[in-house]
């Protein structure tokens, strides 16, 4: 814990001040019951109880004036809170190589059900949308928060050729800034992708300024998580969309899912091996300020999709609590006066 005016902690030094002043003046109304012997018959009479009841409202009203003293020096601590991301883009790979059955019962029913899995626990006022990329990359869904028209998107994902990974960075980037100059048109495209360059954003309309490029994971509106199993094969370079998505803050979460080794499939007529790309996802995660995860299997897939919930959903904020502790030290002191009131019939 952190404070924004730590000089004011000073003020604290006055506790043990008004201890000593509390024992003085007990020690003064001993002495002035020595002369009346009786009170001690009076002090049998109301029980044991009755001493340590004294010393309770007191000891209450010492605690809630730390508490508000500490709270006067405007305390930061990290604390988990709702995080505020209401937009999530799920850029999901839907290529051949996909069919592969090293995770059971096949890559793709495998990442589909994670998926869905994941959009069931995430909170209501999240929106997601969803992204299909194989040699053109699709939206497969607008955002929304409606988790059925989700699911039948998931539901909906057809095998193709292909693995244009940055096409799908870019057309997850496009469906949140659709005015970042992406063409997506041209995402349909295998090779003729238009993207055009932060600079000719702003002179393409003058009444829009250029980009000023952010720090990396500082956008925390949305974020971006790509599932895929194989190697860029046609579109544009993953860098250079991690670039892109980096400059404006949004964070591309990348899984990867299979063996690093790769598989040796069949599809269409077409025997191929498919291997996993792990340096350039990792690559896109690093440059964009989120992570990698590795899936080899059904049960790791669902594992990272968890981990992917809670790290969307909640995130650690410094945050001042001052609020918290001046509540606190107000209830203390309110619940020592009514107390002492039960107690004894006046504050003491």
């Amino acid at each position: 814990m952190v404070f924004l005016w730590p000089t004011l902690l000073w003020l604290l030094l006055v506790l043990p001040l008004l201890v000593l002043l509390y024992l003085w003046l007990l020690r003064r109304r001993k002495a002035a019951a020595v002369p009346y012997p009786g009170l001690a018959l009076v002090r049998q009479a109301l029980g044991p109880g009755h001493g340590w009841r004294h010393h309770v409202p007191p000891l209450l009203f010492l605690l809630g004036l730390a508490a508000l003293l500490v709270a006067a020096a405007r305390p930061l601590a990290v604390l988990q809170l709702p995080s505020q991301q209401q937009t999530i883009i799920l850029a999901m790979d839907v290529s051949g190589s996909m069919r592969a059955t090293d995770v059971q019962p096949d890559r793709l029913t495998a990442a589909q059900n994670a998926a869905k899995a994941f959009i069931k626990d995430l909170p209501r006022h999240v929106r997601v949308g969803v992204v299909a990329f194989a040699g053109t990359a699709q939206l497969a869904q607008l955002p929304t928060q409606s988790h059925e028209d989700l699911l039948k998107a998931i539901d909906s994902f057809q095998l193709q050729r292909g693995t244009a990974t940055g096409n799908g960075i870019m057309m997850a980037l496009a469906t949140l800034f659709p005015d970042a100059g992406i063409d997506i048109a041209a995402l349909g495209g295998r090779q003729s992708m238009r993207v055009r360059p932060i600079d000719e954003v702003g002179r393409a309309d003058p009444a829009k300024k250029p980009l000023t490029p952010v720090a990396p994971g500082s956008y925390r509106s949305a974020a971006i998580i790509m599932l895929t199993d194989g190697q860029r094969t046609t579109g544009v370079d993953p860098l250079e969309a991690a670039q892109w998505a980096a400059d404006r803050g949004v964070r591309v979460y990348t899984v990867g899912v299979g063996t690093v080794q790769g598989e040796l499939i069949g599809f269409e007529g077409w025997s191929m091996r498919v291997r996993l790309d792990e340096d350039t996802l990792k690559a896109v995660a690093l440059r964009t300020n989120a992570e990698y995860f590795h899936a080899a299997t059904a049960q790791d897939l669902r594992k990272v999709y968890e981990t992917l919930s809670s790290r969307l959903t909640v995130e650690k904020k410094e945050t001042e609590v001052s609020a918290l502790l001046a509540l606190a030290g107000a209830a203390l002191m309110l619940l020592a006066a009514g107390l002492s009131v039960w107690w004894f019939g006046r504050v003491l």
